[in-house]
């Protein structure tokens, strides 16, 4: 064999060997993925009634329960979840521990906090990815968007256009609007005012609670008073933090239905919830965290799972292609809600169905049938895209 020949084959064989072993070096490689749970949530004070507190490990659990989940799945590719938590005690110690998350490399992020403080994350931190799993707050959704965060805890305008269609379904079009006197019990009176017009239904009065006596029963025995007015079908309530509003049931002048904030409630998730695969992942949960799984859990798990869909996909953690492919509409994600749950590529909003529940069970689950829409039923629930100013997907190209 020519010398030359038998030279130029070593070499071959050495550079074919040197690109196998540098493959395989990299298919070996494990990829580490850390996100970030930032949680703050303000006291919301006394309360009137004896409201059951919200955890306060609320949404956190559900993180958590999901980098195991992305850890079950992504050991077969070698990527690696971390979760780093941070709960503070007002918003400027979160954007503080923020700041200290993202010096030490961290680019993704899951905020349980009010509108204004994700904000001021989303502006203390351009360069990183938010996930919205605290906020319900529409103006996030129209108007005041933030190119760097997604939603996946449902707007106030997607629980009352939940709560809208179904009502318009059982015919009860004839509503009492009792409204709180906080600033989030006017807004979600708001939407519920916008359902109303959307979905044909009529206030017949709006009636301001603002009893300030301390004394329990004084809610109680003032209630039936109070919910005197015409003709009725149902007695609707903006009452977020619980103040009044679980005096509204049976107390009522007429004996009539109560929807919203108490009674009948429209929500992102609820223990009742189990079809589709949901109640395996509700026993999971309370293994997990030893109680129900709520819709601030779910928001929070969700947004984890949605990360690492796209993690999965992309081979990368670079928030910003993360983010392009979520708003792409490309990549659908599994939430136990019998559809296939994609981000609205307009203003970052999950689509998802929302369960209408009471206490201790599940009523029903909007959009109901017969609400139709060009794109997808699910974007007859909230602000669709010619209703919003938003226009996310935009910046991405």
């Amino acid at each position: 064999m020519h010398p030359f020949l038998s030279r130029a084959g070593c070499l071959i064989a050495f550079a074919c060997c040197a690109t196998f072993t540098s493959a395989t070096a990299a298919a070996e490689q494990e990829l580490s993925v850390r996100i970030g749970y930032l949680s703050y949530q303000p006291d919301p004070g006394p309360l009137l009634s004896n409201v059951i507190p919200e955890p306060e490990d609320g949404g956190l659990r559900g993180a958590e329960l999901a980098i195991t989940d992305s850890n079950s799945t992504g050991r077969f590719l070698k990527h690696r979840y971390a979760l780093q938590s941070r709960a503070a005690e007002s918003s400027d110690q979160l954007i503080e521990d923020a700041r200290s998350l993202h010096a030490d490399g961290l680019r993704l992020f899951i905020v349980n906090a009010p509108a204004r403080t994700l904000q001021r994350l989303a502006e203390t931190m351009p360069d990183s990815l938010l996930i919205n799993s605290g906020s319900s707050n529409d103006e996030l959704r129209t108007s005041r968007c933030l190119g760097n965060v997604l939603h996946t805890l449902p707007s106030r305008s997607m629980l009352a256009d939940a709560l809208g269609q179904f009502l318009a379904v059982r015919r009860w079009n004839r509503w009492l609007l009792i409204s709180g006197p906080t600033e989030e019990d006017q807004a979600y009176a708001e939407a519920l005012k916008r359902a109303a017009k959307r979905f044909g239904h009529k206030i017949i009065e709006e009636k301001p609670w603002s009893f300030d006596n301390d004394q329990r029963r004084t809610a109680q025995a003032d209630m039936p008073l109070f919910t005197q007015a015409g003709e009725y079908d149902v007695v609707v309530v903006a009452d977020e933090r619980g103040d009044f509003g679980e005096y509204v049931p049976y107390h009522t002048w007429l004996p009539r239905p109560v929807a919203g904030t108490q009674g009948l409630t429209p929500t992102g998730w609820h223990k009742t919830v189990e079809t589709y695969g949901a109640a395996q992942l509700q026993k999971r949960f309370e293994t997990h965290a030893n109680r129900w799984m709520n819709d601030r859990d779910f928001a929070a798990w969700i947004g984890v799972r949605s990360l690492a869909t796209a993690i999965t996909k992309l081979g990368t953690t670079d928030p910003l292609a993360i983010r392009q492919i979520l708003l792409s509409e490309s990549l659908p994600v599994d939430g136990f809600k019998g559809r296939k749950l994609t981000f609205r590529p307009w203003n970052g909003q999950l689509r998802q169905p929302v369960p209408l529940v009471h206490p201790r069970g599940l009523v029903s689950s909007s959009p109901q049938d017969g609400f139709l829409h060009p794109t997808s039923e699910l974007d007859t629930l909230g602000f669709d895209r010619p209703e919003s100013q938003c226009r996310l997907s935009e910046a991405t190209r």
